[in-house]
């Protein structure tokens, strides 16, 4: 299929065509969560299941996506945007915070966002691997946002005298793929802890790569 049906215009019971387009959009969404990341998963549904799921035609998914791999690709940017929008809150709320508090505050909100519900470890971690080149491109892009964010905290922490000042670039990329693969693990039940014991070991392990052993707190420059 070349692209997307063209989808209807104008006025429909008090609603314009631009929001019935994105109620349809947000249906076809959340039937995505469900099926995607649960049963059967996104390799096991198909586009009439998708669509009936959502309580909505096959012509009106055609309006809206090309195939179910725009849709896996559309809910896996929106299951990070939910996990974006909740650490960048934690970090206004801990503007000032010495570093330790300041990043279990992120790590809290990073952690509660993504593993409160099941079906987004699944989209974030499980289903999104393997499916095409684009959309590991995409994920990759979206881990190097994670990567940037923590790269960012670590300058800011330098600036302050909270930690050593050096590249960040891989450590930061390290980091975050422990991170990924503890939560991964730890809702595949495959960890046996709290949700706060992890937050506290996440924590620790970005406080020694920040304050490495020999480290004074001092800029040598």
């Amino acid at each position: 299929m070349a692209g997307r049906l063209k989808a209807p215009t104008g006025r429909y019971g008090g609603k314009s065509a631009e929001q019935r387009q994105a109620e349809r959009r947000g249906r076809f969404l959340d039937a995505a969560l469900q099926l995607f990341g649960d049963t059967p998963g996104y390799r096991g549904t198909t586009v009439a299941a998708l669509s009936e799921a959502a309580g909505l035609s096959t012509r009106q998914f055609y309006e809206e996506f090309r195939s179910l791999e725009d849709v896996l690709a559309a809910l896996h940017l929106q299951v990070n945007d939910w996990a974006e929008k909740a650490v960048l809150a934690a970090l206004d709320a801990a503007d000032g915070l010495p570093l330790v508090e300041r990043a279990t505050a992120i790590f809290h909100a990073y952690a509660a966002n993504v593993t409160g519900d099941p079906r987004r470890i699944r989209i974030t971690f499980v289903e999104i691997i393997g499916v095409s080149p684009r959309l590991e491109e995409q994920r990759l892009a979206r881990r190097a946002r994670w990567i940037n964010l923590i790269r960012g905290e670590a300058r800011a922490a330098a600036e302050r005298g909270e930690a050593a000042r050096r590249d960040y670039r891989i450590a930061a990329t390290a980091f975050i793929g422990s991170v990924n693969g503890l939560l991964h693990d730890w809702s595949a039940g495959w960890v046996d802890a709290t949700l706060d014991e992890l937050v506290d070991e996440l924590v620790r392990q970005l406080v020694g790569i920040m304050q490495p052993p020999g480290w004074s707190g001092k800029d040598p420059s």
